[in-house]
């Protein structure tokens, strides 16, 4: 039987409060067994820039990389989040290393082509069977766990700015090749909600036709359905099962406890 591994995502909500952070580090470095983490960071990224003079470039809430903009993501995602991130697990005696998509080439990507918006250094991912998974297999034997910036590159010497979910949806379908992989999405709800008001809604198991069906009605906030699509592609290409839930929650979705929303096929 395949060892398990968790790939853990973590939202702006955590990053950007420092109480949030402390307590997903604590309750991370406890997660028993293999994992990974993926962090984002486009809100501090957002608020140090303008603090440098550069202003947010947003088109459909998209932000658009610039090569200026690109000289302060990897600064910011790669270098301050990153590195803070990897000494604060050390302290926690999770022995953690700090990667982009360039590193070993992990993860190859390529420039977003221009269609109707140019949306500049802007990385699509490669397919999953490009990513290195020997390096991260041997990473995993010796007990090194990777924290993963939202970061990759075109293999021509560029950085490319990449969205952190979807880094962690292709970490967790190439590792799905050799662990029984789940991926945890954690941000600030309790998971999918049927009422974006209520967090007693909580929908606490999703498959296939009851999510047709709650599209098909519009029960589901409209801002979760790529991430939701997102989900249901990473199982069908072997992915064990998707989570989303509350970063606090942590510790009781990593044991398969009742927090959160389950998302199996």
């Amino acid at each position: 039987m395949s060892q398990k591994l968790n790939v853990i995502k973590i939202g702006g909500n955590v990053l950007d409060n420092a109480d949030n952070l402390e307590r997903f580090l604590t309750d991370f470095a406890l997660v028993p067994g293999l994992k990974v983490l993926v962090h984002g960071g486009g809100t501090i990224a957002s608020e140090i820039g303008k603090k440098m003079g550069m202003e947010p470039i947003m088109i459909n809430g998209r932000r658009v990389t610039d090569a200026n903009t690109l000289h302060l993501v990897t600064m910011v995602y790669g270098g301050l989040l990153n590195k803070n991130l990897v000494a604060q697990l050390q302290a926690r005696k999770c022995n953690a290393l700090g990667l982009t998509g360039a590193d070993a080439n992990v993860i190859p990507a390529h420039k977003r082509p221009v269609e109707d918006i140019d949306y500049g250094f802007v990385g699509d991912v490669e397919s999953p069977e490009k990513v290195n998974v020997e390096f991260l297999t041997s990473l995993a034997h010796q007990g090194i766990v990777p924290v993963f910036a939202a970061l990759t590159h075109d293999g021509e010497g560029n950085m490319l700015n990449t969205n952190a979910d979807t880094i962690a949806s292709t970490l967790a379908v190439a590792l799905s090749r050799q662990f029984e992989v789940n991926l945890v999405y954690c941000f600030e709800k309790k998971g999918v909600l049927l009422d974006v008001t209520d967090e007693s809604s909580v929908i606490h198991h999703l498959q296939p036709s009851y999510y047709q069906e709650l599209k098909n009605t519009g029960a589901i906030f409209a801002g979760m359905l790529p991430k939701l699509d997102n989900a249901f592609a990473a199982l069908e290409q072997g992915v064990k099962a998707v989570i989303i839930g509350d970063a606090a929650e942590l510790q009781d979705i990593a044991a398969g406890g009742k927090a959160g929303t389950r998302i199996t096929l």
